[in-house]
């Protein structure tokens, strides 16, 4: 087993996520059995607690953890589900590290971070590529190299590279900054030789230093961060921005990187195939058609707290051909400003996302009624599912105090309300229902033709659901209840008299793939063209997710 790790300098933000994640993409496609671990810093156990505005969307995989959108990034290029355990934090690994002092397992000696911490580290690491049968383990680690919380971990990562055999087995890939300064627009390599300068200080030299900026390096300059840096010209690879993140991986490929890797590594020689990758590239550089869609959220200045979702459109238009323009839209807002809410009532689709609070809540149902009222293609998602609930049971069924008992205690119509993991039972209390679970589609429903397949498995991340208690009532007034749990509970409704109206409560969008768009996605976007060209929606069967999260 090997590993290549990757570290960043000079300022967090500069995209090693998706740097590690083209690394794996490019080793994947020779055939290699590729995992991607990735190393949090911060002491809490994992991303659940984290505000989006701090730390980015919360990305839930199949077992249910809550970990960073970086392993969102690694499940899309991978094409594959990763597990809990290939997010490590300090609080992970500290908690380990007690817990093992309090059985007595270091059997009263002094518990330090050398070796205890670090050692807990590298069993971590290999553990995760065991488990996964990987031939090469990506690690990232987060932050930036002179951070105190991440030394530790370069500390555990410098003695497993002597652990493993050296340099032929272990690669360090840096990832630094070369600005450009000044009113001639001159790049500067000083950031990056300091850079390597402090990780060079704790033991650690990089075989490669993937150089971020606004243009491409001149020969010049590759040579002088291969002069200043100790690494081969050959090494010193040039990653201005791309056009989308999956550009990333094919301009790492034309710089030679993967053979680079190959070699330095002695793995097997294969050549590379890109075929459905560089299928889904074309597709999406040459969209023509254009749809609007209008995304109401409370998150909105920071985009990144949204990042599957907006990533699952652009699995949409590499594979339908068909642009997405997102336009945002405060749900605090849109209740307020008659102006917004004509705008939204313009677009060509709309989609709710979830989350949590009661900041904006008012702005989602209003959304909720104007997709309902007007015929706008919707999707709804968790809380965006369930405040469409809300919605309709108090512009439809006339229950105007009607609300979800998470936003409103007292409400005297409770259509959504905390339920049990246990089939009839209530009050939940603070465990939510994570991870992947079994849903049961409908026959000849809407969301059963998207799908093509009547049980499908999806990611969850909730407490609280709709009511059954209200369910004849709304069955009745048009609410047509198409998805459940094997326990009975409401996974999805429609309107069959909707164009398009479908409300989940799972997230959809941690499921889509660059070369498999989630069908919900794909659903909505071609509803949306259907509305903007003026034609009826199609029932044509759409692209679904080969995964086996999915795939029953």
């Amino acid at each position: 087993m090997k590993f290549v790790v990757v570290t960043g300098g000079v300022i967090s933000g500069l995209g090693k996520g998706i740097t590690t994640s083209s690394l794996a993409r490019i080793l994947k496609s020779r055939g290699m059995a590729v995992t991607v671990v990735k190393i949090d810093p911060y002491l809490n156990v994992d991303a659940g607690t984290m505000n989006p505005y701090q730390h980015g969307e919360v990305f839930v995989l199949d077992d249910g953890m809550e970990v960073d959108l970086d392993l969102g990034n690694y499940e899309r290029f991978l094409g594959e589900s990763l597990p809990g355990s290939h997010n490590i934090t300090t609080g992970k690994v500290y908690r380990a590290v007690i817990e093992k002092e309090r059985r007595g397992d270091y059997l009263g000696n002094t518990v330090q971070i050398i070796p205890h911490v670090t050692g807990e580290v590298k069993r971590m690491l290999r553990e995760a590529g065991q488990s996964a049968g990987a031939e090469v383990v990506l690690v990232e680690v987060g932050g930036t190299v002179g951070d105190i919380e991440s030394m530790p971990f370069l500390e555990a990562l410098r003695e497993l590279q002597q652990e493993v055999g050296g340099k032929e087995n272990m690669a360090f890939v840096h990832t630094t900054l070369v600005p450009v300064v000044g009113a001639v627009g001159e790049a500067k390599t000083k950031p990056t030789q300091h850079s390597v300068r402090e990780l060079r200080s704790i033991g650690i030299a990089p075989d490669m230093v993937m150089a971020r900026g606004p243009a491409l390096l001149t020969p010049e300059l590759k040579a002088k961060i291969s002069l200043f840096c100790d690494v081969p010209a050959e090494a010193v690879i040039s990653v201005p921005d791309q056009v989308t993140v999956y550009h990333v991986p094919l301009h790492l490929e034309s710089q030679g990187v993967g053979d680079y890797l190959t070699k330095r590594l002695k793995l097997p020689t294969r050549t590379a195939d890109w075929t459905r990758w560089r299928q889904f590239l074309d597709t999406y550089g040459k969209a023509t058609r254009e749809v609007h869609v209008g995304f109401v959220g409370k998150y909105i200045q920071l985009k990144d707290a949204y990042l599957s979702h907006l990533e699952a459109f652009h699995h949409c238009q590499g594979n339908l051909g068909v642009k997405i323009s997102v336009e945002w839209f405060d749900a605090e807002d849109l209740r307020k400003d008659p102006a917004t809410q004509q705008r939204l009532r313009e677009v060509d689709g709309i989609l709710i996302p979830g989350g949590y609070g009661v900041r904006g809540i008012e702005g989602k149902i209003l959304a909720a009624e104007i997709a309902r009222t007007q015929n706008i293609p919707f999707l709804g998602i968790c809380l965006g599912f369930q405040l469409a609930t809300v919605e309709f049971a108090r512009n439809v069924l006339q229950l105007k105090d009607a609300n979800s008992s998470e936003l409103d205690p007292h409400t005297p119509h409770p259509v959504v309300t905390l339920l049990d993991t246990q089939e009839g039972v209530a009050n939940l209390g603070g465990t939510q229902r994570l991870g992947s679970q079994r849903v049961l589609l409908t026959e000849d429903s809407q969301v059963h033709r998207l799908y093509g397949r009547r049980e499908i498995f999806e990611r969850h991340r909730h407490r609280f659901e709709v009511n059954p208690t209200y369910l004849e009532r709304f069955t009745k007034a048009g609410y047509a209840v198409t998805g459940t749990s094997p326990d009975g509970r409401v996974e999805v409704f429609e309107l069959p008299d909707h164009p398009f109206f479908l409300g989940v409560q799972y997230h959809p969008e941690f499921l889509s793939r660059p070369e498999s768009p989630h069908p919900l996605f794909a659903g909505l976007v071609r509803a949306a063209l259907a509305r903007r060209e003026g034609v009826s929606t199609s029932k044509e069967e759409v692209p679904r997710v080969p995964t086996p999260s999915i795939v029953a």
